[in-house]
């Protein structure tokens, strides 16, 4: 089955910074958005930020916007997501998934091709 592939969690101290990858080849996101969502222990999985085909378009949760940024290389078949000044809040399983459109969406819904997901955990 074809799914995006996650990497770049960890463990990082409040304050600090992360870089996720989600590689992601193939036809099967040739042309689409991608998002990244995050999932809490006890908590529904939750849309993060999303990112437009051509990189032109972004979207972000209110709670990550100015200190997460959303990025992709096409080339490199990749979508990043760089995570600044984290706040134990953000602990979470963090996952990237192709989205049904060209532009980014914020419903959860819009999205399939999940990859299993990298664990961020931010000590306080």
């Amino acid at each position: 089955q074809v799914q995006p592939v996650e990497s770049g969690g960890g463990l990082v101290q409040a304050g600090g910074s992360l870089r996720l990858s989600c590689a992601a080849s193939g036809r099967t996101f040739t042309g689409f958005a991608m998002g990244w969502f995050r999932q809490a222990p006890g908590k529904e999985r939750e849309f993060v930020a999303g990112i437009s085909w051509s990189g032109g378009s972004t979207l972000y949760a209110d709670s990550v916007k100015g200190r997460f940024t959303v990025s992709r290389d096409n080339a490199k078949n990749t979508v990043y997501l760089q995570m600044n000044s984290l706040k134990p809040e953000d602990t979470a399983v963090y996952y990237c998934a192709r989205a049904s459109t060209i532009q980014p969406m914020g419903v959860m819904a819009r999205y399939g091709y999940w990859g299993q997901g990298t664990q961020v955990t931010v000590s306080s």
